[in-house]
């Protein structure tokens, strides 16, 4: 039943206040927490700080919202009986390690990124209706070489003549395109770091880069073991197929919910895979002969790489060490060009992965074996 209810403000005293409310009525087993990802993070941390056990809740059913109304006092007993009827029973994110580190990186990243884009569109604009002898200096220029030559440019006295105010606009928004260019790269080095520092199992596998380990480590948290099976993270991650039959039809889809950056990282690795990944190849090759649609088949593999994430997450692996593989293929005399051949690869990716650039786990095993194969023979 209930015992009681009080507000308390959202400040560091409120909410240790607030925690020793709760004990007033006796030994506290689980508190269900709304919003543990925003306003209610503050809550959690203290109460975990307590070794209070918090439970995330979802908003109440908006039915029952529409039937009993809405006040702070409804929603906080909604939420304390989800826990207790067992309807909630998700483990919050952590939010207090790397990942955490990772996330507001991220963020940033994907900040700048999508200025950088509105400020690529805007100079297109500007050059498409500026004066004639403005645009004909820059028509037919990449995007980097237009911002090269927008930052030089040398303006006029008169602000009121078009050719002046023209430049200063592309001059002014070159620039920036170039400050959010070398942000862009400091983040991208930073979240290379840090993800390859937290999983560096899960970089080494094929097609995960920083960006797309970025979004799944997000997903995981900082404590992944909250996650009850790989099946639960495909759900979570919009993979898990759901039957979608009318009638004599038998017909699977991909969940359509989950985290969505998480969901697109999958799609990513598997256009990667598809195009570079030979065990990926020669199932598309296999499972085309029997039938099955390019979508279908795009569909099985975002559940296998979801199975095959989820391991890695939970029970990541050392990295492999690829610090002996130049001093190595340089005591066979054996050319880079060679083993790209032998790797059905480029020449660039075996120069990055001997240099520690490039994580790629199938083919650094591929590559000690031909070693391992060249030094017996």
């Amino acid at each position: 039943r209930l015992l009681e209810s009080r507000s308390f403000p959202t400040t560091p005293l409120g909410l240790r206040r607030l925690a020793d409310w709760l004990t007033r009525f006796g030994t506290v087993a689980r508190v269900g927490v709304e919003g543990t990802g925003t306003y209610g993070l503050g809550l959690q941390r203290v109460l975990q700080a307590r070794g209070i056990d918090v439970i995330e809740v979802n908003r109440p059913n908006r039915q029952l919202r529409r039937a009993r109304g809405k006040s702070d006092t409804v929603d906080a007993e909604a939420a304390a009986r989800a826990v207790l009827a067992g309807h909630a029973t998700v483990i919050p994110k952590a939010r207090d390690g790397i990942v955490e580190s990772i996330r507001v990186l991220k963020v940033a990243r994907d900040s700048t990124r999508r200025n950088r884009q509105r400020i690529s569109g805007q100079l297109r604009h500007l050059v498409l209706t500026a004066p004639e002898p403005v645009r004909l200096e820059v028509t037919g220029l990449t995007e980097k070489a237009l911002v090269a030559r927008a930052a030089r440019y040398r303006l006029g006295d008169d602000p009121a003549d078009l050719i002046t105010a023209t430049k200063t606009a592309l001059r002014t928004l070159a620039r920036q395109h170039q400050l959010l260019t070398a942000d862009l790269a400091a983040l991208r080095n930073q979240l290379d770091t840090l993800t390859a520092r937290a999983n560096p199992s899960l970089r080494q596998l094929c097609g995960v880069g920083p960006d797309c380990a970025a979004a799944l480590l997000i997903t995981a948290g900082d404590n992944p073991d909250r996650i009850r099976s790989e099946a639960a993270f495909a759900a979570l991650c919009g993979a898990s197929p759901i039957e979608a039959s009318s009638g004599k039809v038998r017909h699977h889809r991909l969940n359509r919910g989950g985290d969505r950056h998480a969901n697109a990282a999958l799609h990513t690795i598997v256009l990667v895979r598809m195009s570079c990944h030979q065990p990926t190849r020669d199932y598309i090759a296999r499972r085309t002969t029997e039938g099955k649609s390019k979508r279908a088949i795009m569909r099985a593999l975002k559940r296998y790489l979801a199975r095959e994430i989820y391991h890695e997450l939970v029970h990541p692996q050392p990295a492999q060490n690829t610090d002996d593989l130049r001093t190595r293929r340089q005591a066979l005399h054996q050319s880079m060009h060679t083993v790209a051949e032998e790797l059905d690869t480029t020449i660039m990716t075996v120069s990055r992965l001997e240099r520690g650039l490039a994580h790629n786990r199938d083919l650094t095993t591929r590559y000690h074996q031909w070693l391992d194969h060249t030094e017996t023979a």
